[in-house]
Protein backbone atom coordinates (compact mmCIF):
# COMPACT_ATOMS: atom_id res chain seq x y z
CA UNK A 1 0.00 0.00 0.00
CA UNK A 2 1.33 3.33 -1.39
CA UNK A 3 2.00 5.73 2.17
CA UNK A 4 2.54 9.39 2.17
CA UNK A 5 6.47 10.20 1.96
CA UNK A 6 7.96 11.41 5.28
CA UNK A 7 8.04 14.54 5.59
CA UNK A 8 11.24 14.99 7.04
CA UNK A 9 12.83 13.69 4.51
CA UNK A 10 10.27 15.67 2.07
CA UNK A 11 11.66 18.76 2.98
CA UNK A 12 15.22 17.62 1.66
CA UNK A 13 13.60 16.89 -1.55
CA UNK A 14 11.92 20.02 -2.11
CA UNK A 15 14.31 22.35 -0.40
CA UNK A 16 15.77 25.31 -2.42
CA UNK A 17 19.52 25.07 -3.37
CA UNK A 18 20.71 26.04 -0.37
CA UNK A 19 25.20 26.55 0.75
CA UNK A 20 25.14 23.12 2.80
CA UNK A 21 24.75 22.17 -0.69
CA UNK A 22 27.70 23.89 -2.26
CA UNK A 23 29.59 22.44 0.72
CA UNK A 24 29.00 18.86 0.03
CA UNK A 25 29.52 19.17 -3.24
CA UNK A 26 32.94 20.46 -2.00
CA UNK A 27 33.88 18.21 0.71
CA UNK A 28 33.09 14.95 -1.50
CA UNK A 29 34.11 16.52 -4.54
CA UNK A 30 38.03 17.07 -2.94
CA UNK A 31 38.10 13.53 -2.65
CA UNK A 32 37.04 13.07 -5.87
CA UNK A 33 39.33 14.90 -6.82
CA UNK A 34 42.13 12.89 -5.16
CA UNK A 35 40.90 9.99 -6.10
CA UNK A 36 41.10 10.67 -10.23
CA UNK A 37 44.76 12.77 -9.68
CA UNK A 38 46.46 9.60 -7.47
CA UNK A 39 44.25 6.77 -10.28
CA UNK A 40 45.57 8.69 -13.38
CA UNK A 41 48.96 9.96 -12.40
CA UNK A 42 50.73 6.42 -12.24
CA UNK A 43 50.41 6.74 -16.12
CA UNK A 44 52.41 9.91 -16.62
CA UNK A 45 55.36 8.31 -14.95
CA UNK A 46 55.82 4.42 -16.08
CA UNK A 47 58.05 5.57 -18.60
CA UNK A 48 60.40 7.61 -16.54
CA UNK A 49 60.41 4.17 -14.14
CA UNK A 50 61.03 2.24 -16.90
CA UNK A 51 64.37 4.61 -17.98
CA UNK A 52 65.18 4.45 -13.83
CA UNK A 53 64.85 0.96 -13.18
CA UNK A 54 64.98 -1.13 -16.07
CA UNK A 55 67.92 0.40 -18.65
CA UNK A 56 69.68 -1.96 -20.48
CA UNK A 57 73.17 -0.95 -21.51
CA UNK A 58 72.60 -2.99 -24.73
CA UNK A 59 69.46 -1.20 -26.19
CA UNK A 60 69.10 1.23 -28.38
CA UNK A 61 65.88 2.60 -26.56
CA UNK A 62 65.44 3.74 -23.16
CA UNK A 63 64.33 1.09 -20.57
CA UNK A 64 60.65 0.18 -20.02
CA UNK A 65 58.86 -1.89 -17.63
CA UNK A 66 58.63 -5.29 -18.51
CA UNK A 67 55.03 -6.78 -19.39
CA UNK A 68 53.94 -7.86 -15.78
CA UNK A 69 55.44 -5.02 -14.16
CA UNK A 70 53.66 -2.76 -16.08
CA UNK A 71 50.36 -4.37 -15.91
CA UNK A 72 51.21 -4.24 -12.15
CA UNK A 73 51.72 -0.75 -11.66
CA UNK A 74 48.91 0.41 -13.90
CA UNK A 75 46.35 -2.67 -12.51
CA UNK A 76 46.92 -2.90 -8.98
CA UNK A 77 44.96 0.39 -7.69
CA UNK A 78 42.21 -1.06 -9.43
CA UNK A 79 42.00 -4.49 -7.67
CA UNK A 80 42.46 -2.36 -4.34
CA UNK A 81 39.98 -0.02 -5.87
CA UNK A 82 37.33 -2.79 -6.35
CA UNK A 83 37.83 -4.33 -3.04
CA UNK A 84 37.23 -1.05 -1.49
CA UNK A 85 34.08 -0.56 -2.88
CA UNK A 86 32.69 -3.68 -2.03
CA UNK A 87 34.33 -3.54 1.48
CA UNK A 88 33.52 0.20 2.66
CA UNK A 89 29.95 -0.14 0.04
CA UNK A 90 28.54 -2.44 2.60
CA UNK A 91 30.45 -0.53 5.48
CA UNK A 92 28.65 2.47 4.65
CA UNK A 93 25.05 0.61 4.74
CA UNK A 94 25.97 -0.88 8.01
CA UNK A 95 27.68 1.43 10.54
CA UNK A 96 26.59 5.27 8.54
CA UNK A 97 28.26 7.15 5.77
CA UNK A 98 29.82 9.38 7.89
CA UNK A 99 31.41 6.86 10.28
CA UNK A 100 33.14 5.36 7.00
CA UNK A 101 33.67 8.51 5.27
CA UNK A 102 36.80 9.48 7.46
CA UNK A 103 38.31 6.33 7.19
CA UNK A 104 38.63 5.85 3.30
CA UNK A 105 40.32 9.68 3.48
CA UNK A 106 43.20 8.73 5.89
CA UNK A 107 43.59 5.35 3.99
CA UNK A 108 44.49 7.80 0.53
CA UNK A 109 46.82 10.70 2.67
CA UNK A 110 48.86 7.71 4.29
CA UNK A 111 49.27 5.40 1.18
CA UNK A 112 49.91 8.58 -1.56
CA UNK A 113 52.48 9.48 1.07
CA UNK A 114 53.99 5.83 1.18
CA UNK A 115 53.80 5.48 -2.74
CA UNK A 116 56.03 8.28 -3.25
CA UNK A 117 58.48 6.62 -0.18
CA UNK A 118 58.96 3.62 -2.32
CA UNK A 119 62.28 2.32 -0.49
CA UNK A 120 65.45 0.60 -1.92
CA UNK A 121 67.27 0.79 -5.46
CA UNK A 122 66.72 -2.56 -6.35
CA UNK A 123 64.09 -2.66 -8.92
CA UNK A 124 62.38 -5.43 -7.78
CA UNK A 125 62.14 -3.79 -3.97
CA UNK A 126 60.84 -0.13 -5.32
CA UNK A 127 58.46 -1.62 -7.96
CA UNK A 128 56.88 -4.19 -4.93
CA UNK A 129 56.58 -1.88 -2.45
CA UNK A 130 54.80 0.59 -5.05
CA UNK A 131 52.56 -1.31 -6.02
CA UNK A 132 51.71 -2.39 -2.01
CA UNK A 133 50.80 0.76 -1.23
CA UNK A 134 48.93 1.54 -4.32
CA UNK A 135 46.91 -1.44 -3.70
CA UNK A 136 45.81 -0.03 -0.14
CA UNK A 137 45.45 4.06 -2.10
CA UNK A 138 42.90 1.89 -4.38
CA UNK A 139 41.43 0.38 -1.54
CA UNK A 140 40.64 3.80 0.43
CA UNK A 141 39.81 5.45 -2.75
CA UNK A 142 37.13 2.38 -3.66
CA UNK A 143 35.23 3.62 -0.47
CA UNK A 144 35.03 6.97 -1.79
CA UNK A 145 32.99 6.13 -4.99
CA UNK A 146 29.25 4.85 -2.81
CA UNK A 147 29.86 6.96 0.06
CA UNK A 148 30.39 10.20 -1.92
CA UNK A 149 27.81 9.23 -4.55
CA UNK A 150 25.11 8.26 -1.43
CA UNK A 151 25.86 10.65 0.68
CA UNK A 152 25.20 13.69 -2.68
CA UNK A 153 22.01 12.28 -2.96
CA UNK A 154 20.94 11.90 0.16
CA UNK A 155 21.20 15.60 0.72
CA UNK A 156 20.20 16.59 -2.44
CA UNK A 157 16.77 18.12 -3.29
CA UNK A 158 15.15 15.77 -6.31
CA UNK A 159 14.75 18.82 -8.33
CA UNK A 160 18.87 19.10 -8.92
CA UNK A 161 19.83 15.54 -7.42
CA UNK A 162 21.40 15.07 -11.15
CA UNK A 163 23.71 17.96 -11.10
CA UNK A 164 24.57 17.52 -7.43
CA UNK A 165 26.23 14.09 -7.79
CA UNK A 166 27.62 14.97 -11.15
CA UNK A 167 29.08 17.64 -9.90
CA UNK A 168 30.75 15.61 -7.28
CA UNK A 169 31.78 13.28 -10.37
CA UNK A 170 33.01 16.18 -12.46
CA UNK A 171 35.68 17.02 -9.65
CA UNK A 172 37.31 13.61 -11.39
CA UNK A 173 38.19 15.95 -14.53
CA UNK A 174 39.84 18.69 -12.44
CA UNK A 175 42.14 15.64 -10.72
CA UNK A 176 43.34 14.57 -13.85
CA UNK A 177 44.19 18.20 -15.26
CA UNK A 178 45.91 18.48 -11.81
CA UNK A 179 47.82 15.42 -11.72
CA UNK A 180 49.16 16.77 -15.72
CA UNK A 181 49.67 20.34 -13.88
CA UNK A 182 51.77 18.85 -11.24
CA UNK A 183 53.92 16.44 -13.45
CA UNK A 184 54.67 19.35 -15.97
CA UNK A 185 55.77 22.15 -13.34
CA UNK A 186 57.58 19.45 -11.18
CA UNK A 187 59.27 18.08 -14.35
CA UNK A 188 60.18 21.80 -15.96
CA UNK A 189 61.67 22.31 -12.78
CA UNK A 190 64.13 19.48 -12.34
CA UNK A 191 65.00 19.23 -16.36
CA UNK A 192 66.19 23.83 -16.17
CA UNK A 193 67.90 22.43 -12.93
CA UNK A 194 69.19 19.47 -13.91
CA UNK A 195 69.70 19.45 -17.65
CA UNK A 196 70.59 16.26 -19.55
CA UNK A 197 71.17 15.12 -23.44
CA UNK A 198 68.70 12.63 -25.19
CA UNK A 199 68.99 9.54 -24.66
CA UNK A 200 70.16 8.94 -28.59
CA UNK A 201 73.23 10.81 -27.38
CA UNK A 202 74.01 9.63 -24.33
CA UNK A 203 72.12 6.56 -22.66
CA UNK A 204 73.36 7.11 -19.54
CA UNK A 205 73.46 10.23 -18.75
CA UNK A 206 69.76 11.02 -20.20
CA UNK A 207 68.27 9.87 -17.01
CA UNK A 208 69.96 12.13 -14.37
CA UNK A 209 69.96 10.93 -10.92
CA UNK A 210 67.36 13.72 -9.62
CA UNK A 211 65.08 11.84 -12.00
CA UNK A 212 64.13 9.48 -9.25
CA UNK A 213 62.41 12.49 -7.29
CA UNK A 214 60.43 13.47 -10.07
CA UNK A 215 57.85 10.67 -10.35
CA UNK A 216 57.59 10.46 -6.65
CA UNK A 217 57.02 14.20 -6.23
CA UNK A 218 54.15 13.76 -8.40
CA UNK A 219 52.80 10.48 -6.70
CA UNK A 220 52.90 11.70 -3.52
CA UNK A 221 51.00 15.36 -4.14
CA UNK A 222 47.70 13.59 -4.36
CA UNK A 223 47.52 13.18 -0.46
CA UNK A 224 47.44 16.98 0.02
CA UNK A 225 43.79 17.58 -1.44
CA UNK A 226 42.92 14.70 0.79
CA UNK A 227 44.30 15.98 4.33
CA UNK A 228 42.72 19.26 3.56
CA UNK A 229 39.27 18.24 3.57
CA UNK A 230 39.43 15.30 6.11
CA UNK A 231 38.82 17.64 9.00
CA UNK A 232 35.50 19.37 7.28
CA UNK A 233 33.85 15.50 5.83
CA UNK A 234 34.01 14.94 10.33
CA UNK A 235 31.99 17.80 10.93
CA UNK A 236 28.89 16.61 8.71
CA UNK A 237 25.71 15.47 10.06
CA UNK A 238 25.01 11.75 9.02
CA UNK A 239 22.33 11.97 6.14
CA UNK A 240 19.05 12.12 7.09
CA UNK A 241 17.88 9.18 4.87
CA UNK A 242 19.89 6.87 6.74
CA UNK A 243 19.42 7.87 10.35
CA UNK A 244 15.66 7.92 9.77
CA UNK A 245 15.06 5.07 7.00
CA UNK A 246 18.04 2.57 8.18
CA UNK A 247 18.86 3.37 11.56
CA UNK A 248 14.89 4.20 12.97
CA UNK A 249 15.44 6.96 14.81
CA UNK A 250 13.64 9.88 12.91
CA UNK A 251 14.36 12.35 16.21
CA UNK A 252 18.14 12.78 15.16
CA UNK A 253 17.14 12.73 11.64
CA UNK A 254 14.85 15.96 12.16
CA UNK A 255 17.51 17.53 15.19
CA UNK A 256 20.24 16.69 12.01
CA UNK A 257 18.13 18.33 9.42
CA UNK A 258 17.21 21.40 11.31
CA UNK A 259 21.31 22.30 11.05
CA UNK A 260 21.45 21.40 8.02
CA UNK A 261 18.18 23.56 6.77
CA UNK A 262 18.35 26.16 9.51
CA UNK A 263 14.90 25.79 10.74
CA UNK A 264 13.49 24.39 14.11
CA UNK A 265 11.81 21.43 14.29
CA UNK A 266 10.00 19.97 17.28
CA UNK A 267 9.23 16.46 17.39
CA UNK A 268 6.37 14.93 18.74
CA UNK A 269 5.96 11.17 19.31
CA UNK A 270 6.37 9.07 16.42
CA UNK A 271 6.44 5.07 15.67
CA UNK A 272 8.64 3.82 12.99
CA UNK A 273 8.39 0.05 12.70
CA UNK A 274 10.11 -2.12 10.20
CA UNK A 275 6.90 -3.56 8.32
CA UNK A 276 6.64 -6.77 6.12
CA UNK A 277 8.31 -5.97 2.65
CA UNK A 278 10.28 -3.55 3.45
CA UNK A 279 13.25 -5.23 5.42
CA UNK A 280 14.31 -7.88 2.38
CA UNK A 281 18.23 -8.14 2.21
CA UNK A 282 20.29 -8.06 -1.29
CA UNK A 283 20.20 -12.00 -1.64
CA UNK A 284 16.77 -12.13 -1.46
CA UNK A 285 13.96 -13.39 -3.98
CA UNK A 286 11.76 -9.89 -3.34
CA UNK A 287 15.18 -7.39 -3.95
CA UNK A 288 15.61 -9.83 -7.31
CA UNK A 289 12.18 -8.61 -8.12
CA UNK A 290 12.18 -5.34 -7.25
CA UNK A 291 15.65 -4.45 -8.37
CA UNK A 292 17.67 -7.53 -10.32
CA UNK A 293 17.70 -5.71 -13.73
CA UNK A 294 18.01 -2.59 -12.59
CA UNK A 295 21.49 -3.91 -10.67
CA UNK A 296 22.09 -6.25 -13.70
CA UNK A 297 21.81 -2.26 -16.10
CA UNK A 298 23.91 -0.33 -13.32
CA UNK A 299 26.77 -2.95 -13.57
CA UNK A 300 26.84 -3.92 -16.69
CA UNK A 301 26.72 -0.53 -18.02
CA UNK A 302 29.48 0.26 -15.69
CA UNK A 303 31.60 -2.33 -16.30
CA UNK A 304 31.51 -1.92 -20.21
CA UNK A 305 32.38 1.40 -20.04
CA UNK A 306 35.37 1.36 -18.17
CA UNK A 307 37.02 -0.99 -20.63
CA UNK A 308 36.87 1.66 -22.56
CA UNK A 309 37.46 4.41 -20.95
CA UNK A 310 40.43 3.77 -18.53
CA UNK A 311 42.24 1.92 -21.86
CA UNK A 312 41.92 5.21 -23.28
CA UNK A 313 43.21 7.25 -20.67
CA UNK A 314 45.83 4.89 -18.97
CA UNK A 315 47.61 4.53 -22.47
CA UNK A 316 46.56 8.06 -24.28
CA UNK A 317 50.79 8.29 -24.50
CA UNK A 318 51.01 5.52 -26.38
CA UNK A 319 48.66 6.92 -28.99
CA UNK A 320 50.23 10.27 -28.91
CA UNK A 321 53.40 8.49 -29.74
CA UNK A 322 52.08 6.57 -32.62
CA UNK A 323 50.65 10.01 -33.89
CA UNK A 324 53.76 11.75 -33.22
CA UNK A 325 52.66 14.55 -30.96
CA UNK A 326 54.96 12.80 -28.02
CA UNK A 327 58.50 12.23 -30.16
CA UNK A 328 60.13 9.23 -29.90
CA UNK A 329 61.48 8.21 -26.31
CA UNK A 330 64.97 8.33 -27.55
CA UNK A 331 65.21 11.55 -28.77
CA UNK A 332 64.68 13.19 -25.17
CA UNK A 333 65.84 12.63 -21.85
CA UNK A 334 63.78 11.08 -19.00
CA UNK A 335 62.10 14.29 -17.37
CA UNK A 336 61.37 15.84 -20.77
CA UNK A 337 59.45 12.74 -21.76
CA UNK A 338 57.69 12.70 -18.06
CA UNK A 339 57.19 16.50 -19.68
CA UNK A 340 55.84 15.98 -22.96
CA UNK A 341 53.29 13.01 -21.02
CA UNK A 342 52.08 15.30 -19.07
CA UNK A 343 51.59 18.13 -21.96
CA UNK A 344 49.53 15.86 -24.15
CA UNK A 345 47.34 14.38 -21.36
CA UNK A 346 46.25 17.70 -19.86
CA UNK A 347 45.16 19.08 -23.27
CA UNK A 348 43.20 16.35 -23.53
CA UNK A 349 41.87 17.10 -20.10
CA UNK A 350 41.18 20.82 -20.78
CA UNK A 351 39.49 20.28 -24.20
CA UNK A 352 37.51 17.78 -23.87
CA UNK A 353 37.37 15.32 -20.46
CA UNK A 354 36.29 18.45 -18.14
CA UNK A 355 34.22 20.06 -20.94
CA UNK A 356 32.38 16.78 -21.19
CA UNK A 357 31.25 16.60 -17.20
CA UNK A 358 29.96 20.32 -16.58
CA UNK A 359 27.94 19.44 -20.14
CA UNK A 360 26.29 16.59 -17.61
CA UNK A 361 26.17 18.84 -14.97
CA UNK A 362 24.16 21.49 -16.64
CA UNK A 363 21.68 19.14 -18.56
CA UNK A 364 21.71 16.36 -16.64
CA UNK A 365 18.18 17.61 -15.10
CA UNK A 366 16.86 18.88 -17.70
CA UNK A 367 17.11 15.64 -20.73
CA UNK A 368 17.72 13.18 -18.21
CA UNK A 369 20.26 10.47 -16.87
CA UNK A 370 18.91 7.65 -19.53
CA UNK A 371 18.96 9.99 -22.50
CA UNK A 372 22.52 11.36 -21.75
CA UNK A 373 23.84 7.83 -21.42
CA UNK A 374 22.21 6.70 -24.46
CA UNK A 375 23.63 9.45 -26.23
CA UNK A 376 27.26 9.17 -24.61
CA UNK A 377 27.41 5.31 -25.41
CA UNK A 378 25.97 6.34 -29.33
CA UNK A 379 28.66 8.98 -29.93
CA UNK A 380 31.29 6.72 -28.08
CA UNK A 381 30.92 3.93 -30.83
CA UNK A 382 30.40 6.17 -33.57
CA UNK A 383 33.70 8.14 -33.37
CA UNK A 384 35.61 4.77 -32.09
CA UNK A 385 34.76 3.43 -35.41
CA UNK A 386 35.52 6.55 -37.22
CA UNK A 387 38.90 6.29 -35.66
CA UNK A 388 39.66 2.54 -36.09
CA UNK A 389 38.30 1.93 -39.88
CA UNK A 390 40.29 4.61 -41.54
CA UNK A 391 43.47 4.11 -39.22
CA UNK A 392 45.99 4.16 -41.43
CA UNK A 393 44.73 7.32 -42.89
CA UNK A 394 44.84 9.21 -39.20
CA UNK A 395 48.68 7.93 -38.66
CA UNK A 396 49.74 9.96 -41.96
CA UNK A 397 51.46 13.54 -40.50
CA UNK A 398 48.99 15.95 -42.06
CA UNK A 399 45.79 14.16 -40.42
CA UNK A 400 47.33 13.60 -36.78
CA UNK A 401 45.26 16.67 -35.64
CA UNK A 402 42.09 15.04 -37.14
CA UNK A 403 42.86 12.27 -34.73
CA UNK A 404 43.22 13.82 -31.52
CA UNK A 405 39.83 16.02 -32.84
CA UNK A 406 37.99 12.83 -33.13
CA UNK A 407 39.83 11.25 -29.91
CA UNK A 408 38.95 13.95 -28.08
CA UNK A 409 34.96 14.14 -28.87
CA UNK A 410 35.07 10.11 -27.59
CA UNK A 411 36.43 11.94 -24.13
CA UNK A 412 34.24 14.08 -24.04
CA UNK A 413 30.89 12.00 -25.09
CA UNK A 414 32.34 9.47 -22.21
CA UNK A 415 32.25 12.36 -19.44
CA UNK A 416 28.80 13.84 -21.64
CA UNK A 417 27.90 10.23 -21.17
CA UNK A 418 27.65 7.32 -19.54
CA UNK A 419 30.79 8.42 -17.48
CA UNK A 420 28.67 10.52 -15.21
CA UNK A 421 25.91 8.49 -15.81
CA UNK A 422 26.77 5.19 -14.29
CA UNK A 423 28.15 6.89 -10.83
CA UNK A 424 24.98 8.88 -10.60
CA UNK A 425 22.14 6.33 -11.11
CA UNK A 426 23.23 3.58 -8.85
CA UNK A 427 22.64 6.19 -5.80
CA UNK A 428 19.12 7.33 -6.96
CA UNK A 429 17.71 4.32 -7.50
CA UNK A 430 18.07 1.08 -4.57
CA UNK A 431 16.69 1.35 -1.02
CA UNK A 432 18.13 3.50 1.93
CA UNK A 433 19.35 0.32 3.69
CA UNK A 434 20.85 -1.43 0.48
CA UNK A 435 21.97 2.12 -1.41
CA UNK A 436 25.42 2.55 -0.70
CA UNK A 437 26.55 -1.79 -0.76
CA UNK A 438 24.39 -1.47 -4.47
CA UNK A 439 26.43 1.29 -5.37
CA UNK A 440 29.77 -0.46 -4.28
CA UNK A 441 28.74 -3.56 -6.44
CA UNK A 442 27.99 -1.43 -9.24
CA UNK A 443 30.87 0.56 -9.09
CA UNK A 444 33.29 -2.48 -8.72
CA UNK A 445 31.85 -4.04 -11.70
CA UNK A 446 33.04 -1.01 -13.61
CA UNK A 447 36.79 -1.57 -11.69
CA UNK A 448 36.51 -4.60 -13.33
CA UNK A 449 36.20 -3.47 -16.43
CA UNK A 450 38.67 -1.31 -15.78
CA UNK A 451 41.29 -4.04 -15.17
CA UNK A 452 40.27 -5.30 -18.20
CA UNK A 453 41.08 -2.47 -20.28
CA UNK A 454 44.39 -1.28 -18.55
CA UNK A 455 45.62 -5.40 -18.48
CA UNK A 456 44.19 -6.00 -21.62
CA UNK A 457 44.83 -3.04 -23.72
CA UNK A 458 48.70 -3.26 -22.47
CA UNK A 459 48.98 -6.67 -25.01
CA UNK A 460 46.07 -6.01 -27.56
CA UNK A 461 47.23 -2.86 -28.62
CA UNK A 462 51.31 -4.62 -29.51
CA UNK A 463 51.47 -4.37 -33.40
CA UNK A 464 50.69 -8.07 -35.11
CA UNK A 465 54.34 -7.98 -36.82
CA UNK A 466 56.50 -9.70 -33.44
CA UNK A 467 59.26 -7.50 -34.71
CA UNK A 468 57.54 -4.16 -33.89
CA UNK A 469 56.58 -5.27 -30.57
CA UNK A 470 57.45 -3.46 -27.58
CA UNK A 471 60.34 -5.34 -25.62
CA UNK A 472 59.14 -8.20 -23.71
CA UNK A 473 55.53 -8.57 -25.26
CA UNK A 474 54.25 -10.86 -27.93
CA UNK A 475 52.20 -9.63 -30.99
CA UNK A 476 49.15 -8.27 -30.42
CA UNK A 477 46.06 -7.32 -32.60
CA UNK A 478 47.47 -4.09 -33.50
CA UNK A 479 45.54 -0.50 -32.44
CA UNK A 480 43.19 -0.31 -35.45
CA UNK A 481 42.03 -3.79 -34.11
CA UNK A 482 42.10 -2.20 -30.61
CA UNK A 483 40.06 0.35 -31.12
CA UNK A 484 37.40 -2.02 -33.27
CA UNK A 485 37.17 -4.06 -30.23
CA UNK A 486 36.44 -0.82 -27.98
CA UNK A 487 33.65 0.02 -30.34
CA UNK A 488 31.75 -2.80 -30.11
CA UNK A 489 32.06 -2.87 -26.47
CA UNK A 490 30.31 0.87 -26.54
CA UNK A 491 27.60 -0.46 -28.79
CA UNK A 492 27.17 -3.22 -25.89
CA UNK A 493 27.15 -0.56 -23.00
CA UNK A 494 24.48 1.17 -25.15
CA UNK A 495 22.28 -1.35 -25.53
CA UNK A 496 22.62 -2.86 -21.83
CA UNK A 497 21.56 1.06 -20.83
CA UNK A 498 18.01 -0.18 -21.81
CA UNK A 499 17.61 -1.73 -18.14
CA UNK A 500 18.48 1.45 -16.08
CA UNK A 501 14.88 3.08 -15.22
CA UNK A 502 15.09 7.20 -15.22
CA UNK A 503 15.53 9.08 -11.90
CA UNK A 504 15.18 12.15 -12.94
CA UNK A 505 12.72 14.38 -10.60
CA UNK A 506 11.73 11.94 -8.94
CA UNK A 507 12.62 10.90 -5.32
CA UNK A 508 14.76 9.18 -4.15
CA UNK A 509 12.09 6.70 -2.06
CA UNK A 510 9.80 6.85 -4.73
CA UNK A 511 12.15 5.07 -7.00
CA UNK A 512 13.17 2.96 -4.27
CA UNK A 513 9.36 2.03 -3.39
CA UNK A 514 10.31 2.84 0.13
CA UNK A 515 7.37 5.18 0.30
CA UNK A 516 5.11 2.51 0.27
CA UNK A 517 6.08 1.30 3.97
CA UNK A 518 6.36 4.06 6.31
CA UNK A 519 4.98 4.92 8.96
CA UNK A 520 3.61 8.50 9.69
CA UNK A 521 3.20 11.30 12.96
CA UNK A 522 4.24 14.32 12.86
CA UNK A 523 6.83 17.18 13.64
CA UNK A 524 7.01 20.82 13.25
CA UNK A 525 8.89 23.12 11.33
CA UNK A 526 9.25 26.43 12.81
CA UNK A 527 11.69 29.68 10.68
CA UNK A 528 13.97 30.60 12.85
CA UNK A 529 13.76 33.99 11.58
CA UNK A 530 10.69 34.10 14.37
CA UNK A 531 7.53 33.95 12.00
CA UNK A 532 4.42 32.58 12.86
CA UNK A 533 4.10 30.63 10.25
CA UNK A 534 4.12 26.44 11.43
CA UNK A 535 4.01 23.58 9.07
CA UNK A 536 3.23 20.28 10.48
CA UNK A 537 5.54 17.17 8.98
CA UNK A 538 4.60 13.79 9.39
CA UNK A 539 7.81 11.83 10.62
Amino acid sequence: MAREQLKVLNALDIAKTQWYHFTAIIIAGMGFFTDAYDLFCISLVTKSLGRIYYHDDHSKKPGILPPNVAAAANGVAFCGTLAGQLFFGWLGDKMGRKKVYGMTLMLMVICSIASGLSFGKDPAAVMATLCFFRFWLGFGIGGDYPLSATIMSEYANKKTRGAFIAAVFAMQGFGILAGGIVAIIVSAAFNSAYPARPYFEDAIGSTVPQADYVWRIVVMFGAVPAALTYYWRMKMPETARYTALVAKNAKQAAADMSKVLQVDLEVEPEIIEKRRGNDFGLFSKEFLRRHGLHLLGTTSTWFLLDIAFYSQNLFQKDIFSKIGWIPPAETMNAIEEVYKIARAQTLIALCSTIPGYWFTVALIDRIGRFAIQLMGFFFMTVFMFALAIPYDHWTHKDNRIGFVVMYSLTFFFANFGPNATTFIVPAEIFPARLRSTCHGISAAAGKAGAIVGAFGFLYASQSTNPNKTDAGYPAGIGMKNSLIVLGCINFFGMVFTFLVPEANGKSLEEMSQENEEESESATEIRPQNGGHDIRKVPV
